[in-house]
Order: structure tokens, then sequence, then C-alpha cells
């Protein structure tokens, strides 16, 4: 059982900053590692950054130098904190983990995603 709520976000100018929060609670699932995405009405849902329970980050492409993703998967707690916002950066942005339950027989894995959070960068 897992679940995945995502904090922070809303309105900000060009140039300016905002930090999203992550939290999941779980039973019978390890996580292996926690990612956030974003999606737009027009694309596809699209991977910012990703952490691994071995503290390992990754970051898209657009993401690099301006984006960092902190905390300890281990904790089950991950922020991403964004810098120089741009207006293509508006998106709803999503939290998720990546991990492996146990509960009722064999293992296996499976992805819980958050609610998402909108968050507009607009003039």
């Amino acid at each position: 059982q897992v679940n995945v709520v995502e904090s922070g976000g809303g309105s900000v100018r060009p140039g300016g900053s905002l930090r999203l929060s992550c939290v999941a609670s779980v039973t019978y699932y390890k996580i292996n590692s926690m990612s956030w995405y974003r999606q737009t009405q027009g694309k596809g849902r699209e991977i910012v950054a990703s952490m691994t329970n071995e503290g390992s980050a990754t970051y898209a492409k657009f993401a690099k130098g301006r984006f960092w993703i902190s905390g300890k998967v281990v904790e089950k707690t991950v922020d991403l904190q964004m810098n120089n916002l741009e207006p293509e950066d508006t998106a709803m942005y999503y939290c998720n983990t990546d991990g492996r339950g146990w509960n009722g027989g064999r293992p296996y894995d499976y992805v819980v995603w958050g609610q998402g959070i909108q968050v507009t960068v607009s003039s």
C-alpha cells in the first residue's frame, strides 16, 4: 500500500523560484527511487528529475543547472527546488515512487503517482 502526496507549487514570474515537496507513506513496499514528472495539456508526461535509494540523482536536459532534487528516498521524502523558472516550465508536476511490494505473495514492482500540483510561470 502506497500513498504519495505533493505540496508547494503556485504562480511565479519568469526568473522566480519554487520548491516542491513529496512525501510517501508505504506498507509492504520498498522504494527504489522517487521522481518528479510534469505534464501539460498538449504534451505527454515527461520526467524532470529522479533520485534512487542510494542517493544518486538524474535530471532532464531542460532541468540541468536550474532544478535540484534533494532529500532521502530511504526516508520517503524528496524535494524539487526550481530556480530561474521560465514560462515553458508551466505544467502540472507529479511525484512518484518506483518500488517493490510483497504483501499477498510473490513480490512485484509497481509505480505509484501523487495527485499532482500546478506550477504556473507568467508575467
